[in-house]
């Protein structure tokens, strides 16, 4: 296993803004410079012990407040895709090589989290982690309802969940063992 410096500590990786051509229907959109976790939250880079795997179970307000307390907040589902998927739209996070255990944490992997360090392959080019797999992440993005967009897939996902431009949704309440969270700042 690729030991990963952002497994221990919280590390910011640096993404340029651009024009993402958001979604299927590729819609223009700006995206600003910005700094991105390196890795979904962990329980261990938030001092509670030493689970380096993403820290999940936290409903939307938690994650927004947690963000918030590390100086930043919960990415907009454009600024997600954008961070994910690149100026050259890959389809997936590391590019256009079909999902496998050394890329993603999916269904019919391993069927649990796994450590974010775990899936070395599967970074992009600006060095995120897991933005495939392993567990969906909270966005700032509200849907109709009361309801957030969740972005990347987890451990129980098709590996279609994977692909950069899929997004899914969930109540803003939902602490579910398969959404956690990373957290943006201005860069």
């Amino acid at each position: 296993m690729t030991t990963n410096p952002a497994e221990h500590a919280l590390a910011w990786v640096r993404v340029p803004g651009g024009v993402c051509l958001f979604g299927d229907r590729q819609k223009p959109v700006r995206v600003v410079d910005l700094e991105w976790t390196a890795t979904p939250v962990t329980p261990a880079q938030l001092g509670l012990g030493p689970d380096h795997r993403p820290l999940v179970e936290v409903a939307h307000a938690q994650a927004a407040r947690i963000a918030a307390d590390l100086g930043g907040r919960l990415p907009l589902s454009k600024e997600w895709e954008w961070a994910a998927s690149g100026a050259e739209r890959r389809l997936y996070p590391w590019g256009e090589e079909e999902p496998d255990e050394t890329r993603a944490n999916l269904r019919d992997s391993c069927g649990r989290l796994t450590p974010v360090s775990s899936h070395p392959c599967g970074r992009t080019p600006f060095g995120l982690w897991d933005m495939a797999g392993n567990c969906w992440e909270w966005t700032a993005s509200k849907t109709i309802g009361d309801g957030f967009v969740i972005r990347g897939g987890s451990y129980n996902s098709l590996p279609l969940y994977a692909r950069c431009t899929f997004l899914n949704a969930a109540p803003a309440e939902s602490a579910s063992s398969g959404i956690g969270f990373r957290v943006v700042r201005a860069a």
